[in-house]
């Protein structure tokens, strides 16, 4: 019962799921129209019915309807609201060109679209807590096995026993002729890391229903023998997935796509594209413009400060490198007397000469990148990022700390998730950049808008005062 419930009535679940979003689309339209008074006409029914089945379709069609076990929260909402936002326009669309917008209320639709979509979000946030919460206690879940006793496997393991709440349960593992960990080395881990047999083994659990997930993390020089697995474990009812050891450290935004018949593993490409690059850019537009709003008094008095205390303009631009490695200008207010923009950039160390009294204030408290926001709105940077580096030291550290420029498959950004972690300032030896480098990546594979809030928040409260900005 704890682990089949839900599994075995799947489809029944799945039909459930569907007419629910349909209650919610059309009952959610009847319910405003009569809220604002008006006549339940055969118009508004043939637009709820309509938007039901066209939403069913375009919801098929984003796979909105697939098992999230494993991903992100944010990722299934946003495919939910593309599908709505997509039937909402191709909706009014057609009410446009048919010249039919008078028979219907802009206030009911605008009701209707708004609390539509807030309520998807709302009953699958639900959901989605109830799943983790049968999870965590052992319901929903489903019976796991790894092929292969090596690195990639331990680690898969690892990671499967700390998110519980995805409800995978791990049963062991099975020998290959390509194994790299003693079997003693398993001692220690406990009764689910036990070794349950050999392939032939594995087959004949998976063909018995012993096995839910099948994971295979054989090495990539396993090639044939990963093929010849696959076909015959497409005689078993299990679910298989192979694990890779291609540049498990540096992958970046991993992922499988097509070109003709060929199949394609992305290894380092953004996860800031389409639906969440256009979310990400109306993250930076609306919070720059605000912030910019509310400093520009602030920023006109530290202007004036700057040109009134040292000779020089209030606004340096230094070029450094942007998204996919293209150079920007960054905008800063000036804190030095120097303005290094060329093959030799000294980074900021403390007691700096160059830094002027008021500018040593000014970087102390950050306040030097208030002119960055310019750069937000005119989309050469984003609020959160990697921080930009000058040209010259990108050239240095590109050469001696790996995966550096992997740091620009996003635009940089004001703050970042190294700078709110510590990782700040002058970086006078390549272990500080590396660590800088390796906060940087990590901000780039989890990327997501709870992330980006996150780090604004981090930053308001600790982010502005730092002991190793010089």
């Amino acid at each position: 019962m704890k682990q089949g419930w839900l599994i075995r009535h799947r489809r029944g679940v799945g039909v459930l799921y569907r007419l629910f979003d349909g209650l919610i689309i059309s009952v959610g339209l009847i319910f405003w129209v009569q809220y604002f008074q008006y006549e339940i006409s055969s118009e508004w029914l043939l637009l709820a019915s309509v938007s039901t089945i066209g939403f069913a379709l375009m919801a098929e069609s984003l796979e909105v309807y697939r098992s999230w076990r494993a991903d992100s929260f944010l990722k299934m909402v946003s495919y939910t609201i593309a599908s709505w936002c997509v039937l909402l326009g191709v909706a009014l669309s057609v009410i446009y060109v048919t010249k039919t917008s008078d028979l219907f209320s802009r206030l009911v639709i605008g009701c209707w679209a708004v609390s539509t979509g807030v309520l998807f979000i709302a009953w699958r946030f639900s959901h989605r807590l109830l799943l983790m919460f049968l999870r965590t206690r052992g319901y929903n879940s489903r019976k796991a096995v790894i092929i292969g006793l090596n690195e990639s496997g331990l680690r898969l393991a690892g990671n499967i026993e700390a998110e519980v709440h995805l409800g995978i349960k791990l049963s062991g593992f099975y020998r290959s002729e390509y194994d790299q960990v003693d079997e003693k080395m398993l001692d220690g881990f406990g009764p689910r890391y036990s070794v349950l047999g050999d392939v032939a083994q594995a087959l004949a659990d998976a063909r018995d229903g012993k096995v839910d997930l099948c994971y295979i993390a054989l090495p990539l020089r396993a090639e044939k023998h990963i093929a010849q697995l696959l076909i015959e474990f497409a005689d078993t009812p299990a679910t298989v997935h192979v694990v890779t050891d291609l540049f498990v450290s540096n992958l970046i935004h991993g992922r499988l796509y097509h070109v003709g018949d060929s199949n394609i593993l992305s290894v380092y490409d953004t996860p800031i594209e389409g639906i969440t690059g256009w979310i990400k850019r109306v993250e930076d537009l609306v919070l720059s413009a605000v912030i910019l709003t509310v400093i520009s008094p602030l920023m006109l008095v530290i202007g004036l400060a700057i040109k009134v205390t040292s000779p020089g303009p209030a606004i340096f631009k230094q070029t450094r490198y942007g998204l996919d490695g293209r150079p920007i200008d960054v905008w800063k207010f000036r804190t030095m007397s120097t303005q290094d923009n060329g093959e030799i950039v000294v980074q900021a160390c403390k007691n700096d000469r160059r830094v002027t009294p008021i500018g040593r204030f000014l970087r102390k408290t950050s306040l030097d990148e208030l002119p960055q926001f310019i750069n937000v709105l005119q989309g050469s940077m984003s609020v959160v990022g990697p921080r930009p580096h000058a040209v010259a030291h990108n050239e240095q550290y590109r050469k001696c700390v790996s995966g550096y420029m992997l740091r620009h498959k996003v635009k940089p950004g004001i703050t970042g998730w190294a700078q709110i972690n510590g990782w700040r300032g002058e970086t006078d030896t390549i272990e500080k950049m590396e660590k800088r480098v390796e906060y940087d990546l990590q901000y780039i594979r989890h990327w997501s808008l709870l992330l980006d809030v996150k780090i604004l928040f981090a930053t308001i409260m600790i982010g502005f005062i730092n002991k190793n900005a010089y």
